[in-house]
């Protein structure tokens, strides 16, 4: 038994959705793995099984059994068409994950700055993890603060984001 809760395979293949639709690269081996989890955990999907047992040399096939799992589930997920609003949508989709704790505060700060704040001209509602970013891409141990602490700070301006964008956050 893989140990993952059906609830919880399904979660992961959403965020996999999540994370296509809103531009990030998402590897065939993560899908594989996230379709094996979801059949050991009793999900069901014609092309699930297919997907699972795909080999090294059929990786290629992933993405497009990927996306008639995703169909077949109804969990398809599309990002917003405006760039301005697709970034927005990205930088609460990364904070989700950062509060959620599958995205380390350090990295999802970072690509908050790099891949949404930056396009966005810097607004005022991401200055809070933009400065957790830079404190974190300039710390070294010589520094009185703790990494783990500038690393609870970022999680707690991404805790922030979220709950000031309220209940439409992506979930």
């Amino acid at each position: 038994m893989s140990g993952v809760a059906k609830g919880q395979a399904l979660k992961q293949l959403r965020t996999l959705v999540q994370a296509r639709a809103l531009g990030r690269h998402v590897g065939s081996d993560r899908l594989i793995q996230a379709a094996l989890d979801a059949l050991l955990a009793d999900v069901d999907s014609p092309s699930l099984p297919l997907l699972a047992g795909l080999g090294r040399r059929e990786e290629h096939e992933a993405q497009e059994l990927f996306d008639h799992v995703t169909e077949e589930l109804g969990i398809g997920f599309e990002a917003p068409a405006d760039p301005t609003a697709a970034k927005w949508a990205l930088a609460y989709w990364l904070a989700t994950q950062i509060v959620d704790g599958s995205l380390d505060p350090a990295t999802g700060a970072d690509l908050i700055w790099a891949e949404a704040a930056m396009d966005l001209g810097y607004p005022n509602e991401l200055e809070p993890v933009v400065t957790c970013a830079i404190q974190l891409a300039d710390w070294n141990e010589s520094w009185d603060i703790p990494l783990e602490q500038l690393k609870e700070e970022a999680l707690r301006a991404a805790r922030e984001l979220v709950e000031r964008r309220g209940p439409e956050t992506i979930a």
